[in-house]
């Protein structure tokens, strides 16, 4: 029986369409919030906007199940006499993909809409020629005959930029869209939460999900809230690149395919441990999984967890994602239901006051 069911993929949708660039969360940790609280006990948000929910309060033993809630994004760097605007990434944004995108520029005005604008190929000839987009060549364009005009829009440096898109189907089988790095994490914990609620399941210890900020520029909501919940356990769920598609070099990114289950990282910052009882919990529970290894570091929350609080056994589990930090991010809807059964499992093989010392 599939996990995700119509009121499910409902407020996926919206959570998708919503925009949450990093350092400007609130709005998608309000529907995160609204989605979640049926199915907690209780529910906070720290200073930066971390959300987390709480399930089971007051044990002393705690664990964490963990996504991060911000998007890629741009902030308005300059405007020209002529009412063009340059601009300065807000976490990793791909000057390749902008040009002839549309977006929306955030102002206290409300939104204002632009494109990335770039020159028709047929002036992109000779020594003058534009050999391509850079972070420092791309612009956008709101229509405006000058500065001032720009600027009476209520658009000013530090305005932050997304871009205009929708989740979307491919083949009934992919999800597309933006931000699904890592927005389906956030909506796989979530779903979590909706099947512990709706299967009457008591935990014995306290479970905090939480959907963290500021990933994308060095994993800072990750490591606010570790040193606030201060867990005994830490699993983390975020993106991880499907290598099978034209241009990736397989041996150097790792074999990971969307539709043949997460991927189960080997790092330094995970729990030899921890990672041995969530490959047993996949196979006890015939739940597909793959493998990959990270060399110093996953680049995920994980390691904010991990390196935490003398040290937290932390895992990473990660959902196969193709395009990553496009417009047309796909996951594979069996993918992102194989995470929540994964997560789910693990969380209802963790016992009391789990051991896992090293040795």
């Amino acid at each position: 029986m599939p996990i995700i069911n119509k009121e499910s993929e409902q407020f996926l949708q919206k959570y998708l369409n919503n925009a949450s660039p990093t350092g400007f969360e609130a709005p998608g940790q309000k529907l995160w919030l609204d989605y979640i609280k049926p199915y907690v006990d209780e529910w906070e948000i720290d200073n930066y906007g971390t959300a987390y929910a709480i399930v089971n309060p007051g044990q002393d033993y705690k664990v964490v199940i963990e996504a991060h809630a911000d998007e890629i994004s741009w902030f308005v760097h300059y405007i020209s006499e002529k009412g063009f605007i340059s601009v300065v990434r807000n976490g990793g944004s791909d000057h390749h993909i902008a040009p002839s995108k549309r977006v929306d520029i955030h102002t206290k005005k409300g939104i204002v809409k632009g494109v990335f604008g770039w020159p028709a190929i047929h002036t992109r000839k000779g020594k003058d020629a534009v050999s391509g987009p850079t972070s420092d060549n791309i612009f956008i364009d709101v229509g405006a005959k000058n500065k001032a005009e720009v600027e009476k829009m209520g658009i000013h440096v530090g305005c932050v930029i997304t871009y205009e898109d929708e989740m979307t189907k491919l083949n009934n089988r992919f999800y597309v869209g933006k931000a699904l790095d890592n927005k389906m994490g956030g909506f796989c914990i979530a779903e979590v939460a909706r099947l512990l609620k709706a299967k009457k399941k008591k935990l014995p210890y306290t479970l905090y999900i939480i959907n963290a900020v500021q990933e994308e520029v060095g994993l800072r909501g990750a490591e606010m809230i570790a040193n606030t919940v201060k867990p005994n356990v830490a699993i983390v769920t975020d993106v991880t690149h499907d290598s099978n598609t034209p241009l990736i070099n397989v041996k150097k990114t790792g074999d990971i395919k969307c539709g043949l289950g997460p991927s189960l990282t080997y790092a330094p910052a995970v729990h030899n441990n921890l990672l041995k009882l969530i490959e047993q919990t996949a196979t006890a529970k015939k739940i597909p999984f793959q493998r990959e290894a990270s060399s110093r570091s996953t680049g995920t929350d994980t390691d904010a967890f991990a390196y935490s609080n003398g040290g937290v056994p932390s895992a990473l589990i990660s959902l196969p994602l193709r395009y990553m930090h496009t417009t047309v991010e796909m996951a594979d809807k069996s993918d992102v239901e194989n995470v929540i059964k994964l997560i789910y499992e693990t969380l209802l093989a963790i016992k009391k006051n789990h051991n896992f010392k090293y040795f």
